[in-house]
């Protein structure tokens, strides 16, 4: 079976293309290398270097038919969105638009979306479900909610299949280290070179992290479960920033002082997303808690 991989060369691609890989599929990666690296993808894979709105697109899907797409390539910035929310537009819902197109024209059995808990935006809830109201803070937290809404019109007036899957915050190996949603990397990459990691706010805010080998997982089971779904990809645990700079700096044997500046807009204070619907109907559950994939995102950066 062929799996159309966008943004198979970034940070959660590469890993999901891996996992593809094991599961005995066939992943063609297509990565305009904006935000990806050419050295993530595996050796024998089909790669296509371009853009979402290159013409090249319809070739591709005209070339390889492939059976499913799992969409990730996406402007990810938080801040970025907030500079410039029309690009952010472009990319994360035009850019689904026009593959939605090629996949109802050539008949794509599923559309795999990989949206975000920034739609849910600040929630009275603890616990977030997936049925928890959506109100996004963020321009990127709006494009991922339009794009979940044109996937689902898509798949009643065209009867694409798909399923949505929001992510917690993902961390692990080839993770870049700049923009507000890699502080796991970013933290380790400051700690190993000697230096203070910068904390905005008073590091009380929390996240709920989740390893990117479990969010590779869940992207392969989405294949055959989970039709017609949305469904919340995350360990189910809020971590606060100041607790994950400490778990980073014992494992390291480091006491570094963090440096602390004000909040930046539209960063959400608390989140933890529920994870029971992905456990019953996707079939999945973490593996990874967060202690463990930092120590193998430590071993990974160490190396590097």
């Amino acid at each position: 079976m062929k799996i159309l991989v966008t943004g198979g060369a970034g940070f959660i691609g590469s890993h999901v293309v891996e996992a593809l890989l094991k599961e005995g599929y066939t992943p063609i990666v297509l990565d305009d290398l904006s935000n990806g690296d050419i050295r993530n993808v595996p050796a024998g894979v089909k790669f296509y270097n371009t853009h979402l709105f290159s013409r090249k697109i319809r070739m591709i899907f005209k070339k390889e038919r492939p059976d499913i797409v799992i969409h990730l390539a996406a402007q990810i910035d938080v801040s970025k969105s907030i500079e410039d929310p029309v690009e952010d537009a472009m990319v994360n819902i035009v850019g689904t638009i026009k593959l939605l197109q090629y996949c109802k024209e050539y008949k794509v059995r599923k559309f795999i979306f990989s949206s975000s808990s920034a739609v849910y935006g600040e929630t009275v809830n603890l616990a977030i479900h997936e049925n928890t109201s959506t109100n996004p803070i963020s321009f990127y937290g709006t494009s991922k909610l339009v794009s979940e809404e044109y996937i689902e019109l898509f798949n009643k007036i065209h009867g694409i299949p798909y399923t949505i899957l929001r992510y917690a915050n993902v961390f692990g190996p080839r993770q870049k280290a700049d923009g507000e949603g890699g502080v796991v990397s970013i933290f380790i990459k400051q700690m190993l070179k000697g230096e203070a990691p910068l904390i905005f706010g008073d590091g009380n805010q929390t996240r709920d992290f989740v390893y990117v080998e479990d969010v590779a997982k869940a992207n392969v089971l989405a294949i055959k479960n989970g039709k017609n779904g949305i469904y919340n990809i995350s360990y189910n645990q809020q971590t606060s920033i100041n607790d994950l700079y400490n778990i980073i700096a014992q494992k390291l044997n480091l006491n570094h002082s963090p440096l602390y500046k004000p909040a930046r807009d539209g960063d959400i204070l608390h989140s933890q997303l529920d994870n029971h619907h992905a456990i019953e109907q996707l079939k999945w559950e973490p593996s990874w808690t967060v202690e463990s994939g930092i120590v193998k995102t430590i071993e990974y950066f160490a190396n590097e």
